[in-house]
């Protein structure tokens, strides 16, 4: 699909920015240069009503920006300055007579009507029936009222602002912007804190301790790097702050300790690309995704799968859940839909991991079977079955977990239940091998790459964390990270943080900076705050009394909105015009007060931003409006 921006459409954009930010010096040159008006107001229906009952001071602001046919203007000022003269108010029907450019063009060109006005004024009294003679005052106001409404239209407000978010916030559903915390608009980079060497970790950060019957099964940065998600084997979902290892607090839901939950533990979890969606999937095959910011269950899938998810993973534009499970089967789900879309059979045994490739064109699973296979994401057909190198000639070592090697798009990283890893071609050829040198209780249950490809860390069952250089290929580094169970690692998107959890309970976060190096007897240990399982409002407890199925507390309960993937617009930014004096306001008078400083210096400032951001607005729109339409009957 072909993206088409009329020029006038970008500069009425601009326009709008500055008549609502009260930038007037600003939108009167653009205005006049460009030769194009804005012609906008805020309400239609609240412009005619001030016209009908005569609010002057309020009409006569909003015109002044407006570009209006020269009979409809006349006749709106002469209403306007009959009724000052039927109120008395003589010096200002005077002075709109002598000061207003309607006035002293109408002079020149109609100076009858312009007189009859003026002697007007000189009465020192007002005949009704004579000055609007068989057309009474309110049905002038009304004509001019419907005239008026005919010139002028009706648009959201903050167009400017909203269309930048909207395509911001597509480029974070496609990818495409970098990680971080905040954007540069002007820079076109995201701000926030990030490492630029990748080093691998040597120092506990902080330690999180779960409660006595349960441990973290699954754990998650979120993209933008503000949240660790984990999922436990009790069935809760927790969002932790990863820069100080609590709660977050600023989420409504945990602060009143209400969680997201399942009815049985927790295997496996996927973040949105813009960190606001999270996919979450259970031991009994349910799946449900949530809305971050609220808590809100968006979307259950009751029987995706007849056992146990192992793998989630949202596709890149955000509309599709791609999911594995112990029943041999990876599936792809519609967001929207709800329903399953497609399946790939093929796996003799438990697909442990399944991933999408980097441009998502195809799906790469893992199985216990042995064996890698890539399957075409639209035909489902299987392009590719291989398998890693055998350690031992003996039963075969199942596939844990596949990646994407970030430093070349057509290799993965495969890490088998054996004390190596490997880095592998889509077609099966062996590039790089990696070992933990141990004959035995070295086997690897997890691993994890660092955001840029350069560190493969590797968690050994001997609860120690493996530290390899992809580039060099060698062991640089190892530690233990835990006592007993390791059960999975997973690196921090921008910051050299690695988290490492075990079933003792407790999930800990290590950092890359040696000089502040706290051994685990100093570290604060932070427990959840909540209520013991027993406490908790269940689907199946005895004392329910609201909620769905599924969402354990009525906040959380409510099914999926049309509003998902919608994007959000920015608050409107107040707009502050001139303050008017009497009824003749800003027009141009003597009397009147406006303070506008700083706008002429700034006037160029003003306009070379808008130049550039609205550049840098067609860019992203040019290529992502083509994205946008092809969801529309993705599902």
């Amino acid at each position: 699909m072909s993206l088409e921006i009329e020029a006038t459409d970008v500069i009425k954009i601009i326009l709008q920015f500055c008549k609502e930010n009260a930038l007037l010096d600003s939108f009167n040159c653009i205005q006049n240069e460009c030769k194009v008006s804005l012609n906008t107001v805020e309400s239609i229906e609240g412009f005619t009503a001030d016209i009908n009952h005569g609010r002057w001071d309020v009409v006569l602001p909003q015109v002044a920006n407006l570009k209006l046919p020269r009979n409809r203007l006349e006749e709106l000022y002469e209403q306007v300055v009959l009724e000052m003269i039927e109120l008395r108010e003589i010096d200002t029907a005077k002075a709109m007579l002598k000061q207003t450019q309607v006035f002293t063009r109408m002079k020149a060109e109609d100076p009858e009507r312009c007189n009859r006005l003026e002697a007007l004024c000189s009465r020192t009294y007002f005949d009704a029936k004579e000055v609007y003679g068989a057309v009474p005052k309110d049905k002038r106001r009304a004509q001019i009222a419907l005239s008026l409404s005919a010139e002028v239209s009706m648009v959201p407000p903050s167009r400017l602002m909203a269309l930048i978010g909207q395509a911001l916030k597509w480029q974070q559903h496609q990818g495409l912007l970098p990680p971080g915390t905040a954007f540069d608009l002007f820079r076109g980079t995201a701000a926030g804190q990030r490492d630029e060497v990748e080093r691998f970790p040597v120092a506990l950060d902080r330690s999180i301790k779960f409660g006595k019957k349960s441990h973290p099964e699954v754990a998650r940065f979120s993209p933008d790097g503000t949240m660790l998600i984990t999922g436990s084997v009790d069935g809760f979902i927790e969002v932790w702050d990863p820069a100080t290892g609590k709660l977050k607090k600023d989420l409504a839901y945990q602060a009143d300790e209400s969680f997201m939950m399942h009815d049985t533990a927790v295997l496996a979890l996927a973040i949105s690309r813009d960190s606001e969606v999270l996919a979450t999937a259970s031991q009994d095959g349910k799946i449900k995704v949530w809305k971050l910011r609220t808590g809100q269950c968006l979307r259950r899938y009751e029987r995706p799968h007849t056992q146990g998810v192992t793998s989630l993973a949202f596709s890149r534009d955000g509309s599709q859940i791609l999911s594995a499970s112990y029943d041999g089967l990876v599936r792809v789900h519609g967001l929207k839909s709800g329903k399953m879309l497609k399946e790939f059979r093929g796996h003799t045994s438990y697909v442990n991991d399944a991933i999408y490739s980097a441009d998502g064109s195809q799906v790469i699973s893992a199985s216990s079977d042995a064996t890698v296979r890539v399957w075409d994401s639209k035909s489902c057909d299987c392009i590719t079955l291989f398998k890693p190198p055998q350690v031992s000639s003996g039963s075969e070592q199942s596939v844990s977990s596949v990646y994407v090697n970030p430093q070349n798009a057509e290799q993965v990283v495969v890490c088998s239940r054996a004390p190596t890893a490997h880095v592998m071609t889509l077609q099966g050829q062996v590039v790089k091998t990696f070992q933990s040198g141990k004959r035995e209780g070295g086997n690897f249950v997890a691993a994890a790459l660092s955001p840029r490809g350069e560190w493969l860390y590797c968690l050994g069952e001997d609860n120690t964390l493996y530290c390899f250089g992809m580039g060099s290929g060698k062991l640089e580094h190892l530690m233990p990270v835990a006592e007993s169970g390791a059960i999975g690692v997973v690196h921090h998107p921008h910051r050299n943080l690695v988290a490492t959890y075990a079933d003792e309970g407790q999930l800990q976060l290590w950092k890359a900076d040696a000089s502040s190096l706290i051994t685990s007897a100093g570290t604060p240990q932070l427990k959840r705050r909540r209520p013991d399982a027993a406490d908790l409002w269940r689907p199946d407890a005895a004392s329910r009394t609201s909620g769905p199925s599924g969402c354990p507390y009525p906040l959380l309960a409510s099914h999926a909105d049309e509003g998902l993937l919608q994007f959000g617009s920015p608050k409107q930014a107040g707009m502050a015009l001139p303050g008017a004096v009497g009824y003749y306001g800003h027009i141009g008078l003597a009397s009147t007060s406006v303070s506008e400083g700083g706008l002429l210096s700034s006037r160029a400032g003003l306009v070379a931003f808008a130049a550039f951001t609205l550049s840098r607005l067609l860019l992203v729109l040019s290529h992502t409006m083509t994205l946008r339409s092809s969801l529309v009957s993705a599902d």
